[in-house]
């Protein structure tokens, strides 16, 4: 991993967040690229643990995160069973002969990296894994305080655009009266934001925004950016509580992503916390899904617009305003200490919508509150369909029969409705798959 390695900074030397652990599928490995490096994470029932393998079998190079976890608590590959404990060492080669060592040998094991829960995050330490225990896994203190009193919103979505370009983004308060119009932002509040900064240091930099937004009407506003994958907006003292916006940005490849976004509230008043807690995972999902798309296609072009002119940021960008001084402050961090991938280009640009807002390959398939609601529609759907179906042959049956007439009304009725039911279904299972084109602000 040398290529990631710029300016002193070692990308890999650090711990990245990976997963809400609440959505991860513990009956079955999941599939995850870290730096360019293939993982697979599978839950070891026995030592109640996330272990986190390269996905490669040492065998012959097939990926772990297409096989199995075994009765015995194993990970098995998928093309010639063999399997694998929780330390990486081969358990068993089912091909060889009964009193064979070969499974013991060094190049039967498989590479596994250090990895931790943390506030309710999986993290993952990609480099050498004797600095693992040296390194302070990325948190927001904040949140071991009081814990009983947050209620927090959590999100992820792989996005077609750089970890930088994220990070740049969610730093940047201006964006919001325009980009999300009207979903979370209003263009009647753009004006200049006299934002402060702190010195750009190599853990990262404070920001301070005192009237805060929406015209300060929320109150002032903090921000902390630590080095090189986490910030996060603090508002202390809102109307409705203290109010935060946290967001990793998880470099998968250059041009791609893990947005791990929490919305973490501590509000005044139990109702409003009541009223979030009962809101299905999934359903908070699909509303963030919207806000995440309101800039992601103009994301992924514009960075791919910049690796196109060949200047540096300051050049080719024009900032000149005090709104600006946050995405400045990053910049110069970016410059000063190296971005993930230097040395790589950008895939492919994408121009097709499509394929920019889908959603199932990005999160849904991720995604177990998500995956299980999406599974529980379609099968309500089905059943939806079949009732129309029997309630159409019904109708004339009863008019034939002569039943009567609050029958054949009742039927006659439940069939727009549940028709609509059916239709309404259809609209919810397409918002697991794909987003909104256009987005709410040109509509």
């Amino acid at each position: 991993m040398s290529e990631i390695v710029a300016a002193g900074f070692d990308w890999s030397e650090v711990w990245h967040a990976v997963h809400f652990e609440q959505d991860i599928d513990r009956t079955k490995p999941t599939r995850f690229a870290l730096l360019g490096q293939p993982l697979a994470i599978w839950w070891q029932e026995k030592i109640q643990q996330w272990i986190v393998f390269r996905d490669r079998c040492p065998h012959r190079l097939a990926p772990l995160s297409e096989g199995r976890i075994t009765e015995d608590g194993c990970l098995e590959c998928p093309y010639h069973g063999w399997a694998f404990s929780e330390t990486g060492i081969c358990d068993r080669i089912p091909f060889q002969d009964e009193k064979g060592m070969a499974h013991l040998h060094s190049r039967a094991a498989v590479q596994t990296y250090p990895s931790r829960v943390v506030q309710g995050i999986l993290f993952v330490y990609p480099g050498n894994p004797e600095n693992a225990a040296s390194q302070p896994i990325p948190i927001v203190p904040d949140l071991d305080k009081n814990v009983e009193q947050w209620t927090m919103v959590d999100v992820f979505r792989d996005i077609p655009y750089d970890a930088i370009t994220l990070l740049e983004n969610v730093l940047d308060p201006s964006h919001v009266a325009f980009t999300h119009h009207p979903r979370v932002g209003n263009r009647a509040n753009a004006k200049e934001f006299l934002l402060e900064v702190s010195a750009v240091e190599r853990s990262g930099f404070a920001g301070f925004w005192e009237e805060g937004p929406r015209r300060g009407k929320l109150g002032p506003q903090k921000t902390t950016f630590t080095a090189p994958n986490l910030m996060w907006h603090d508002i202390a003292d809102s109307p409705f509580g203290q109010v935060m916006t946290v967001v990793y940005a998880t470099p998968i490849e250059k041009g791609k992503c893990r947005a791990l976004v929490r919305l973490p509230f501590r509000f005044k008043s139990a109702l409003p916390r009541l009223v979030f807690k009962m809101t299905p995972r999934w359903y908070s999902h699909l509303n963030q899904m919207s806000i995440l798309e309101d800039d992601q296609i103009f994301l992924h072009l514009q960075e791919r617009e910049l690796a196109r002119t060949g200047e540096s940021y300051g050049r080719a960008c024009y900032l000149p305003t005090c709104s600006d001084r946050f995405v400045v402050a990053y910049r110069q961090w970016i410059e000063t200490y190296g971005e993930p991938f230097p040395h790589a280009f950008f895939p492919p640009t994408k121009t097709d919508r499509n394929i920019l807002l889908e959603r199932y390959q990005s999160h849904t398939q991720y995604c177990q509150s998500c995956r299980t609601a999406l599974k529980r529609v379609q099968q309500f759907r089905i059943i939806t369909a079949i009732s129309v179906l029997f309630l159409w042959i019904a109708l004339p049956i009863s008019v034939g029969y002569r039943l009567p007439i609050w029958e054949t009304l009742t039927i006659a009725t439940l069939i727009p409705i549940v028709a609509g039911l059916w239709w309404q279904l259809g609209q919810l299972e397409g918002r697991f798959v794909a987003g909104d084109y256009p987005p709410a602000r040109n509509t």
